[in-house]
């Protein structure tokens, strides 16, 4: 199963969308903390709607949480930042790849950065900043659906 980790998100409307969505697709999401709002299941319920009973959720305290738990069950962490080397088209997604993005304001940390087994970038105009988000995740999430003919 594919995997989607959203780094810290800031935006709750955004993390609403991103959970419907890996409902729909059936896709496990794994939250790492603190978040830029409160994280509660009113809060998730509130930009969520009723999709959150359809996704697997899984809270990390923090980073350092959540790679631990990533190392221990063995998961390629697949980075989507604006500083990628491939482009997500180009790259060979597995199953049990787990998709990390950033938060809205800020992307990642350097050491999220050292820690991703692998670094993919959605290609954009030349002097545009970034994609929003939960398109950027859509638009991977979906090429790796696509390679694994799902």
């Amino acid at each position: 199963m594919l995997r989607l980790a959203l780094y810290q998100p800031d935006i709750p409307q955004n993390t609403g969308t991103m959970l419907r969505m890996a409902a729909c697709l059936g896709i496990a999401v794994e939250i790492i903390e603190p978040a830029g709002f409160d994280v509660s299941d009113r809060h998730l319920r509130r930009s969520g709607l009723d999709y959150l009973d359809h996704v697997a959720i899984t809270r990390h305290r923090s980073w350092a949480a959540f790679e631990e738990w990533r190392r221990g069950a063995g998961l390629r962490l697949v980075l989507a930042t604006t500083k990628g080397s491939s482009s997500y088209t180009g790259f060979g997604f597995r199953d049990g790849d787990c998709l990390m993005v950033g938060r809205e304001s800020a992307g990642v940390p350097e050491a999220v950065h050292a820690a991703a087994d692998a670094r993919v970038v959605v290609p954009i105009r030349e002097g545009m900043r970034s994609l929003n988000v939960a398109v950027c995740a859509a638009m991977i999430l979906g090429e790796a659906l696509r390679q694994q003919q799902r």
